[in-house]
C-alpha cells in the first residue's frame, strides 16, 4: 500500500465519523463510528500498519502530542485551574469508583489478576496500558497482557456514546437557560485583560511578527524545555513529560511568551489532531477476534463494572459540588478516552445543539474547561500513578 493510498484511507475513515456525527447531530459520535470502521479495517484488508504508512508514525505522533498537549496548556490559566478544583475532585473520585467495584466484584468475579491488570487502563491511558501490559508478557501471562491493552482499545466503545448523551443532555439545559437570558457568554473585561498583558515578562509580538514559522518555534522551544526538564526531575519526581508540557503550557501563556491558542492561531490544530486520533485507532490492529472472543467476558464485566461504580461516585460527588448529574459524569468518563476525543465529544455536542456561533461559543465555554481539565487528571496523571502502584500486584 503506497503512502497517498494509506493516507486517504485513513482519512475517508475518519470523514466518514465526522458525517455521521453530522447527520445523527452527534447521537453517534464520530470517535465511535471511526473505532468500529477501523476494527472492521483491520479484520478483513487493512494492513496492521496501515496508519504508519500513511506517515503518521512515531515521530510525528510524539512531536503531535507534545505540542498539542502545551497547546492545550496555554487554554488553562492558573486562575482557571485553581477555580476547577471541583472538577478535579470529581474526576478523582470518578477512579475511586473504577477500583472500588473492579477490585472487589471484579476480582471476586473475574479474579484478582485479570482484575488488577484491566483496571490501570481503564482509568486511563495508553501509558497504564503499556505498563500493566509489560509487566504481564514478562511472567507469562500472555491472555493478561492481551487483556491490558484491549481493555484500553476497548473502552471507548462505551466512553464515547456515553460522554456524547451527557454531554448533549448537559448542552440542552444550558442552552435553555442562555435562549431565556438566565445564562450569558462570560463578558471579558478588556482593560483588566490589557493590564494583566502589560505585567507580563513577555510582550505581545506585534502582528507582522506572529507567523505561522514564530509562533511554532515558541510553542516548539516550551515543548522542549518542558521535557527537557522532566527528564532531569525525573529520578526524584516521577512525573510523565505530557504532564510537564501541560505545565510548561500554562506557564509559558502566563509570562506572555506563548499565546493562547498557538496552533489555532497558526492554523496547525487541526492537522495535529488528524495524527494523533489516527495514532489511537493503530491500536485496534491487535484486537483480533480470537483475543476478543477469549478475553470478552472479563472484559465486558470489568468494563461495565469500572463504569458503573464511576457513575455512582462521580454522581454523587458532583451534586454535592454543584454540577448536574449529566456534567460531573461526563468528566469523570474522560477517563475512557482523554485528550483528544474529550475535546471533539464537547465540540460536537456543542454543534448539534447551537444554532449560531455565539451559542456555540457559550456552550464551549461552559463544558469544554472541565472536560479538558477531568482528562489531564484521570489520564495524564492518575492512571500512570494507579498503574505504578497496582503492578507490584501481579
Amino acid at each position: 500500500m503506497s503512502l497517498l493510498m494509506a493516507f486517504s484511507i485513513v482519512l475517508i475513515v475518519l470523514s466518514i465519523g465526522d458525517v455521521v456525527s453530522a447527520k445523527t447531530k452527534a447521537f453517534i459520535p464520530s470517535v465511535f463510528v471511526a473505532a468500529l470502521l477501523f476494527l472492521f479495517g483491520f479484520w478483513t484488508f487493512f494492513p496492521e500498519d496501515i496508519v504508519a504508512l500513511a506517515g503518521f508514525q512515531t515521530p510525528i505522533v510524539f512531536l503531535s502530542m507534545y505540542l498539542l498537549i502545551t497547546h492545550m496548556g496555554t487554554l488553562l490559566s492558573i486562575r482557571e485551574l485553581a477555580a476547577q478544583w471541583r472538577t478535579i475532585s470529581v474526576a478523582l473520585i470518578g477512579i475511586v469508583g473504577v477500583i472500588a467495584l473492579t477490585m472487589t466484584v471484579g476480582a471476586a468475579v473475574f479474579g484478582f489478576e485479570a482484575a488488577v491488570t484491566a483496571t490501570p487502563p481503564l482509568t486511563g491511558g495508553i501509558v497504564a496500558a503499556i505498563i500493566m501490559s509489560e509487566a504481564a508478557a514478562e511472567l507469562g501471562l500472555e491472555s493478561l497482557a492481551v487483556l491490558a491493552i484491549i481493555t484500553y482499545v476497548m473502552q471507548g466503545f462505551i466512553g464515547y456514546p456515553l460522554t456524547s448523551l451527557m454531554l448533549k443532555k448537559e448542552g440542552n439545559r444550558l442552552i435553555g437557560k442562555f435562549r431565556k437570558g438566565e445564562m450569558k457568554i462570560a463578558v471579558k473585561d478588556e482593560k483588566a485583560e490589557a493590564e494583566t498583558k502589560k505585567k507580563k515578562l513577555f510582550p505581545q509580538l506585534p502582528e507582522q511578527y506572529r507567523t505561522t514559522y514564530v509562533i511554532l518555534a515558541k510553542l516548539g522551544l516550551t515543548a522542549w524545555a518542558a521535557v527537557a526538564i522532566g527528564g532531569v526531575a525525573e529520578p526524584y519526581i516521577g512525573i510523565s513529560p505530557f504532564v510537564w508540557c501541560l505545565i510548561f503550557g500554562v506557564i509559558a501563556q502566563e509570562i506572555g511568551f506563548v499565546e493562547q491558542k498557538p496552533l489555532n492561531i497558526s492554523g496547525s490544530f487541526g492537522f495535529l489532531i488528524t495524527i494523533l486520533m489516527a495514532f489511537i485507532f493503530a491500536g485496534l490492529a491487535r484486537a483480533t477476534p480470537e483475543m476478543l472472543i477469549e478475553i470478552a467476558v472479563p472484559l465486558a464485566g470489568i468494563i461495565v463494572l469500572g463504569v458503573t461504580g464511576m457513575a455512582i461516585l462521580s454522581m454523587t460527588l458532583g451534586k454535592f459540588l454543584g454540577y448536574t448529574k449529566e456534567m460531573a459524569f461526563a468528566v469523570a468518563l474522560t477517563a475512557l478516552y482523554g485528550f483528544p476525543p474529550n475535546y471533539i465529544l464537547t465540540e460536537e455536542g456543542a454543534n448539534a445543539i447551537a444554532e449560531n456561533p455565539e451559542e456555540k461559543e457559550f456552550l464551549m465555554g461552559e463544558m469544554l474547561p472541565q472536560m479538558l481539565v477531568g482528562g489531564f487528571t484521570t489520564v495524564t496523571i492518575a492512571s500512570v500513578i494507579i498503574a505504578g502502584i497496582f503492578v507490584n500486584f501481579l
